[in-house]
């Protein structure tokens, strides 16, 4: 897929957007990628990805910020077709190894379907 940019050889999310491995794609664009969890935390849980390769929230800068605000226009699209705006739902990003952050590519979680519990964890 030739719109990738900054594609890393040895990112699982980076094969999952080029279709090296499978997913169960929820949308696409130019930006982003979304997708179903293979774990899923939530009645409704998918991963939204920026298909350039930024590590995490730390690496987002004012070259790439443009690509985060996109990516929750399209949060708060899917929000709306799939049926949960509107009961609420929780959007986290994990930031490095103490935030618990295990794939080194940049993704926000998308859950919904049921009351999310405060704190997290």
């Amino acid at each position: 897929m030739s719109d990738v940019l900054n594609y890393q050889d040895d990112c699982l999310f980076c094969k999952i957007i080029k279709g090296d491995i499978p997913s169960s794609k929820v949308y696409e664009d130019h930006l982003c990628y979304a997708f179903y969890d293979i774990n899923p935390q939530a009645p409704t849980h998918f991963l939204v990805v920026p298909k350039a390769h930024i590590q995490s929230v730390s690496e987002i800068t004012r070259f790439n910020e443009g690509i985060v605000g996109h990516i929750f226009t399209v949060i708060a699209k899917l929000a709306k077709e799939l049926g949960f705006a509107e009961a609420g739902y929780r959007v986290v990003s994990n930031i490095g190894e103490a935030g618990q952050q295990t794939v080194p590519h940049l993704h926000f979680h998308v859950l919904a379907g049921r009351d999310m519990t405060w704190p997290p964890g």
